[in-house]
């Protein structure tokens, strides 16, 4: 299938996501802007919580197709844990919208709930703060299945930008910032590179 065809087809797709707008296609411009604010974001402190690393987006802006996205609140981010904290290369936590979880963890002596993080052991906060090894907030690279199942599309990767670059796609996108808009990327490859 031609190229083009197939990025038409990925396009209108995502269209009928629920809680999707509008989309654009990303240039080789945007992507380098992207790449360059993403890499002072991963050295900015994250949630208070630590440096970042924004592996999904890393990911995506690799990929042969980048497309960015508007959602309103009625999009449904992938399921999680879309946040993973490490310390050491070490899981010591991650997001969860399950609400009896964080109950669970809550009532846990050695485990600490913010928001919807949960880190499993309050102490890696410690030695975190002590040590020069920061946390790591990782935001990894996520599935879209409605994509992924295209024909001719291979890997198709969703990607939660930094604050900065969530504003620079929204201007890219459209003039005005509707409250409770968000930002999503998508890449994707060809099946067939030929």
């Amino acid at each position: 299938m031609d190229r083009d065809k197939i990025i038409e087809q990925v396009l209108e797709k995502l269209g009928q996501v629920k809680g999707v707008g509008a989309t654009t296609l990303l240039s080789s411009d945007d992507r380098e802007t992207i790449r360059k604010m993403e890499e002072k974001a991963d050295q900015m402190t994250l949630m208070g919580l630590g440096r970042g690393d924004n592996q999904g987006v890393k990911k995506v802006l690799d990929m042969d197709v980048l497309v960015a996205f508007l959602t309103d609140m009625d999009y449904e981010w992938p399921s999680g844990p879309n946040v993973i904290l490490k310390h050491k290369d070490k899981k010591v936590g991650e997001d969860t919208e399950d609400a009896e979880r964080i109950k669970e963890v809550e009532k846990c002596a050695d485990s600490l709930v913010i928001g919807n993080i949960i880190i499993y052991d309050k102490e890696v906060l410690m030695d975190a703060n002590s040590s020069k090894e920061p946390l790591v907030v990782v935001l990894p690279p996520k599935e879209c299945e409605p994509v992924g199942c295209i024909e001719g599309v291979s890997d198709a990767i969703l990607a939660s930008p930094s604050p900065p670059t969530d504003e620079y796609l929204k201007e890219r996108i459209c003039e005005k910032n509707e409250r409770g808009s968000g930002t999503f990327l998508l890449g994707f490859d060809f099946e067939n590179k030929s």
